[in-house]
């Protein structure tokens, strides 16, 4: 299973020439892939206008999505806290919550955020590259 980030979304979203759809279908291959609600929530709020979050809302309640558990929320933040303490700065605690879920669930975490890869610093998190 993959978990596909929104900073992947977003690049799916505005190719114009199919090219980044094209890689995301080579690297997801025939992997089942799903999102977070975080995915949902940062994808929405960046909505431009009334119709994009329209077909956004449209379009976003058609995929698969993995939930959070109790665990999640005292593990993401443990996240963020090691990181801090080994001097490490992230942009986003949501990143932290994103990668705890592909950790309790043992998921590929598809991105093209940085967060993520200085998270595996500390934690056994599986990342590909969309690049």
């Amino acid at each position: 299973m993959i978990i596909v980030d929104t900073s992947v979304w977003i690049e799916i979203l505005r190719d114009r020439n199919g090219e980044v759809v094209r890689l995301f279908r080579r690297k997801v291959g025939a992997e089942i892939y799903v999102l977070t609600r975080f995915t949902q929530l940062e994808l929405l709020q960046g909505a431009r206008d009334e119709y994009e979050w329209k077909k956004l809302e449209e379009y976003l309640s058609t995929q698969l999505y993995i939930e959070t558990t109790d665990k999640t929320w005292p593990a993401a933040a443990r996240i963020y806290y090691d990181l801090r303490r080994s001097g490490i700065t992230i942009n986003s605690p949501i990143d932290c919550c994103i990668a705890q879920i592909a950790i309790e669930t043992n998921a590929i975490l598809l991105h093209k955020d940085q967060d993520f890869e200085k998270i595996t610093a500390i934690r056994p998190l599986n990342t590909l590259a969309f690049n």
